[in-house]
C-alpha cells in the first residue's frame, strides 16, 4: 500500500515537472496533480487498456510509437475533468505523454529500489 501512494505522489510531481517542460501543459498546483494522476491512472486501467488492446496491430506498425496517443489522449480526457489540470490540444498532450513516459521510467526505478 505504501508503495502505492509513494508511486502516485511520484506520478503527481512528474505532472508537475511536465507542465513545467512542455508548452500548453498546465497543472494549477500539487492538489490538481496528485487528482489528475489519479483519473490518468484510472483512465489508463479502464478505457486506455480497451484502446491498447483494439489498437494493438496499429502498435504493432508504429513500433509501440502509438502507444504514446493514446497516453496524449486518455491526458485529454483527464484534462477535460480534473480543474486546475488543462492541456491544450493533441500536441502538447503527445509531448506530455512523452515526458511522463520518460519520468515513468525513473518513478519505477525509484519505486523499485525503495
Amino acid at each position: 500500500m505504501a508503495r502505492l501512494l509513494v508511486h502516485w505522489a511520484l506520478s503527481a510531481i512528474a505532472l508537475l515537472l511536465v507542465s513545467k517542460l512542455v508548452p500548453g501543459f498546465y497543472v494549477r498546483g500539487l492538489w490538481p496533480a496528485l487528482i489528475a494522476a489519479l483519473v490518468i491512472g484510472l483512465l489508463n486501467a479502464t478505457v486506455g487498456l480497451f484502446l491498447k488492446i483494439v489498437t494493438f496491430p496499429l502498435t504493432i506498425l508504429t513500433l509501440g510509437l502509438f502507444l504514446l496517443v493514446i497516453n496524449g489522449l486518455m491526458i485529454l480526457v483527464a484534462s477535460s475533468v480534473v480543474r486546475g489540470f488543462r492541456v491544450e490540444g493533441i500536441v502538447p498532450a503527445f509531448w506530455g505523454a512523452v515526458a511522463l513516459a520518460l519520468l515513468g521510467i525513473v518513478i519505477r526505478a525509484l519505486v523499485r529500489e525503495t
